[in-house]
């Protein structure tokens, strides 16, 4: 069974759909082990083809899908093609995010973007805000006690660990007891159609709320609005974000701050969660139930929501409610470990792109609309889960290649074909196209990123 075929399979769609899809390319694509090519062909294929299928329901056309490895390895690092103004790439990491050696020989990933984050690290290390002093400090500490130190606190670390070794946890072994995405009927309401019957896209009149940050959750809303969904992305006041991937992973959305900590913000949210489709959110597990948003608190509010939640390490073991990125994922999980290895270098190597960011982000997008389609047919109010470490250990499953390293690394100038300019209030971007073709629907942004805050939060 292909990856994509275990996709659809695993949200139990009709295998027919299958016959109206065409995957071209494969891997390498990438200068990886991993098959990234496959990875990404199975969710960007599922995905597009899940929007074909809401087409269908809505409008009785069929169309075929198409998805190339080459363009989809290039959406996989849309983040990385960015430009504003033509100018140079946008800087993403913070210098204390990265591989630091233990005093026991061990390497420990810090993840130090958001600044509450970095001091937190420096803080509990005792030491001086540099890179210099937090390697020094770092050698006097052995590695699994500073990585159990660091995430009792809340913050964002991983000791690099090999297969064998995650694969022994508990929380390894939570997850090779959940499957890849979970798609679950979680309440009662009448059948509702697929958005707009007059629209001309597959999400037409859906309407999306997206609560999420980065990369992975973005992703899964930017695609909800490329196939045509109204999407309000929603931030609060007070957290921190990185502005190249809020342009980046803004397009087609408008956005809004609520501050959920206040009696005011919380009946905002609410009164649009009464109107909304889809709620996507990235917060911890538990995080936007203690503040009346949980799967089941949403249902209530609005019989019929298509509840979509992205998490790190899963909903359960006792990782679920850890802080994790991508990095620290293919740091925890083996995948760094591998990488290094196959390259005969001690120091951990990740993959070349966020591929577990991308890859979760799209199965996000494609358990909506498969959730929106149940919904058409039989109703009910449904809760769509998918983590990063289910997506790693999927992409783990798929096998390595011997000299997958060795392939050509696409440098910006190569991949002009794959990448288009819009104009925004950041400047004229130039970003990556859908990686998919859809003759009847093509993909596309009706608007650009904008600020965050730009609009008011309403439909």
């Amino acid at each position: 069974m292909t990856p994509l075929e275990q996709v659809w399979h695993a949200a139990r769609c009709d295998p027919a759909a299958l016959s109206r899809v065409t995957v071209t390319g494969g891997d390498p694509q990438l200068p990886s082990v991993y098959r990234v090519a496959r990875l990404a062909t199975a969710v960007i294929a599922a995905e597009a083809l899940a929007a074909a299928e809401c087409f269908r329901v809505r409008t009785g056309r069929e169309q075929h899908v198409e998805v190339a490895a080459r363009r989809a390895c290039v959406a996989f690092r849309s983040e990385r093609y960015l430009r504003i103004d033509d100018g140079p790439a946008p800087e993403l990491r913070d210098p204390l995010t990265g591989f630091f050696e233990t005093r026991d020989g061990r390497w420990l990933q810090l993840h130090a973007n958001f600044a509450h984050h970095r001091a937190g690290i420096v803080t509990l290390l005792g030491c001086a805000d540099d890179p210099a002093s937090v390697a020094a400090a770092i050698r006097n500490r052995d590695g699994a006690e500073l990585d159990q130190a660091l995430g009792d606190e809340g913050l964002c670390a991983a000791l690099i660990r090999s297969p064998d070794e995650w694969a022994a946890l508990p929380q390894a072994q939570a997850l090779a007891n959940l499957p890849l995405l979970e798609i679950e009927r979680i309440g009662d309401a009448p059948a509702m159609p697929i958005g707009d019957p007059a629209g001309a896209a597959p999400l037409s009149g859906v309407r999306v709320l997206d609560l999420s940050r980065i990369i992975a959750g973005p992703v899964g809303g930017r695609t909800l609005a490329q196939h045509g969904a109204d999407v309000l992305l929603i931030n609060g006041p007070h957290l921190p974000n990185i502005a190249p991937l809020v342009i980046d992973n803004g397009r087609g959305k408008r956005s809004a701050t609520l501050d959920l900590r206040e009696p005011n913000g919380r009946d905002t949210l609410r009164a649009l969660l009464g109107q909304a489709d889809v709620f996507l959110q990235s917060y911890r597990p538990d995080a936007l139930a203690a503040r009346g948003f949980g799967p089941g608190d949403a249902a209530r509010i609005r019989p019929g929501i298509v509840y979509v939640t992205v998490s790190a390490y899963g909903h359960e073991g006792p990782w679920s409610t850890r802080r994790g990125f991508d990095s620290l994922v293919q740091s925890a999980s083996g995948i760094a470990w591998t990488e290094a290895r196959a390259a005969g270098q001690a120091k951990p190597r990740h993959l070349p792109c966020q591929a577990l960011d991308h890859a979760t982000g799209y199965l996000a997008a494609f358990g909506a609309m498969v959730a929106l389609q149940r919904r058409a047919r039989e109703g009910g109010s449904w809760l769509v889960r998918v983590s990063l470490a289910q997506t790693g250990r999927w992409l783990q499953s798929m096998g390595t290649l011997d000299d997958g390293q060795r392939t050509h690394d696409p440098a910006f100038d190569e991949v002009q074909d794959a990448l288009l300019t819009m104009d925004s209030p950041f400047g004229k971007l130039t970003c990556t196209q859908p990686a998919e073709r859809m003759p009847e629907t093509p993909p596309r942004w009706a608007r650009p990123p904008v600020p965050i805050g730009t609009d008011e939060p309403r439909w």
